[in-house]
């Protein structure tokens, strides 16, 4: 009972870990909007707008990460979804950085409304992998954006310098990308007798989707060097 006790504490602070993880590493750009979109309000009216703007992005992205879970219990949606990840780790390692144009807006309400649907239409990377990596349970993904939002807003700035400065950050991100990716498709109920075919699949199929990810976008930088 203790043993399991101590598994099942586990299995719920890696989940977490995990989301909040994601949440940060593919978060920078939506801090980059939030910051945007409120630059020319007056400064009374600016942490107004963060809160305000972000307060509904946290209740969108609850909402879509839900709708997500239950999309995922459709035949090879799980399959699908995970390979989608492993396409965004690839472009996690290989996009280029440009520049964000979010208009910004004078008034309260326009900001909020700029950071909203900014934040709803760049935050399909991140709903996909938390609602991946949340193993079914709503409260996590209510506790890691919790967790991981205010880090993205107040330090925003450092997380996007940290990983310009030390790629080895994107690689790590990628990496926690790619291991979600593939246990989203072991997950995959139609596919269960192919995986359990293969001698420890929870061990060694994340592993190799790591290695894989890490070895394209390098070889991938090489090449256009």
């Amino acid at each position: 009972m203790e043993l399991l006790f101590i598994d099942l504490n586990w299995e719920l602070l890696k989940a977490v870990l995990i989301i909040i993880g994601l949440d940060l590493i593919l978060g920078g750009d939506n801090a980059v909007v939030i910051a945007m979109a409120s630059r020319n309000l007056p400064k009374v009216n600016q942490n107004k707008a963060i809160v305000l703007g972000t307060s509904l992005a946290i209740i969108i992205r609850v909402c879509l990460a839900t709708v997500a879970i239950y999309l995922l219990t459709i035949p090879y949606v799980q399959l699908i979804g995970g390979l989608f990840l492993f396409y965004i780790a690839l472009k996690l390692l290989n996009e280029k950085e440009e520049e964000v144009n979010i208009e910004s807006s004078t008034t309260l309400i326009g900001a909020v409304k700029t950071i909203v649907v900014a934040d709803l239409i760049m935050s399909f990377d991140n709903v996909l992998a938390i609602a991946a990596a949340s193993n079914n349970n709503v409260m996590l993904i209510v506790f890691g954006l919790a967790v991981s939002v205010p880090i993205i807003i107040f330090g925003s700035k450092i997380i996007l310098m940290l990983m310009n400065r030390y790629p080895i950050i994107v690689y790590a991100g990628a990496s926690l990308l790619a291991y979600t990716s593939a246990d989203l498709i072991l997950k995959e109920e139609r596919l269960e007798n192919i995986f359990m075919s293969i001698p420890n699949e929870h061990l060694y199929l994340p592993l190799v989707s790591i290695v894989l990810v890490c070895f394209l976008g390098f070889s991938n930088k090489m090449v256009k060097r």
